[in-house]
Formats: C-alpha cells, sequence, structure tokens
C-alpha cells in the first residue's frame, strides 16, 4: 500500500478512537472516522506476539486493505487485530477485511460489495 494512504500520526489515530464508528469480528476491529482523503491505519499490540509476528499481522492487513483501496468512501480507517489474528490465514484475514468493510457501509455506491465478483 502506498505511503500517501497510511495513517502515522498518533493524533490521528487518537481521534479515530474517540469520534470513529466501530464494527467487529473474531480477529478484527475496524474503526471509522470522516476525513478529507482516504487514510488507513493498522493497530497490532504486543499481545497479538513477538515483533515478528505483529509485522507479519500488519504485512497481511495491508495487502488485504490495498485492492479495496479505490472502492471505498474517503475517511479515515484504523484496523485494530485481536491477538487471534495471528494465528489465522491470510485468507481469513481478507474475507474479515471485506466483511468489515460491508457492515461499515465503507463501499462507494457505485462499486457495492454485492455487485462484485
Amino acid at each position: 500500500m502506498e505511503r500517501r494512504y497510511r495513517l502515522q500520526k498518533n493524533k490521528t489515530f487518537q481521534y479515530v478512537y474517540h469520534r470513529g464508528k466501530s464494527v467487529a469480528c473474531r480477529d478484527l476491529v475496524m474503526l471509522y472516522a470522516k476525513g478529507r482523503g482516504l487514510q488507513v491505519g493498522f493497530s497490532v499490540s504486543k499481545k497479538v506476539g513477538n515483533a515478528v509476528t505483529r509485522n507479519l499481522v500488519k504485512r497481511r492487513l495491508r495487502e488485504c486493505f490495498r485492492p479495496h483501496l479505490g472502492d471505498v468512501k474517503n475517511g479515515l480507517y484504523v484496523i485494530v487485530a485481536r491477538p487471534s489474528a495471528a494465528e489465522a490465514t491470510f485468507q481469513s484475514l481478507q474475507k474479515d477485511v471485506r466483511y468489515l468493510l460491508r457492515k461499515q457501509a465503507a463501499f462507494k455506491e457505485a462499486n457495492k460489495e454485492g455487485n462484485r465478483a
């Protein structure tokens, strides 16, 4: 995922945590707050595992979100990994990200998930 889409500042993460709306599934939680551009941040705590495991989960989540960059509405998204995400497969994380985006109604009107293959 390109750097311009990444949410990096702690202040922005805190804004999304306080003002955002959340949806959750077994392995992930997604928070969304309105914003001008599209920015996505990933939060993986030490409860998930050691540094190698946390980085693997973040890389997988980034890659799961990347195909949806053109299809989602502008705003600030934060995806929080639960400890069970460490054992989850890449395919299950993909399904979870797609499910959370659909549940959050984050897809643009022209490209709703129901119309996609």
